[in-house]
């Protein structure tokens, strides 16, 4: 594996522990920190695709091409981690608390 994909996957990795911790507290739905996970994707992805553009009608503009562009992305990781997990079910479901 090439050192940007070992940073590739340490940043992401750094992320789902985050969760992980989150997850621990008593108070706090599972589904409750998936949600806030993908609010927080979606709005650093709206800051990161403004950085592009000069003018809020250049964004405008692009607006479907980055909504196709990010939910085909995401689609394509979430079949491919499904797949996955569908995979190692017995494996993955024993390593969790």
């Amino acid at each position: 594996m090439s050192d940007s994909n070992n940073a590739f996957f340490n940043r992401a990795n750094d992320l789902i522990q985050l969760a992980n911790k989150q997850n621990q507290d008593k108070e706090v739905k599972t589904g409750e920190v998936s949600a806030s996970f993908m609010y927080a994707l979606a709005r650093y992805n709206a800051w990161f695709g403004s950085t592009s553009f000069q003018s809020q009608e250049q964004m405008q503009s692009k607006k479907q091409e980055m909504l196709d562009y990010y939910v085909e992305e995401y689609k394509k990781m979430l079949e491919n981690n499904l797949d996955d997990y569908i995979e190692h079910f017995d494996h993955y479901r024993s390593t969790q608390k």
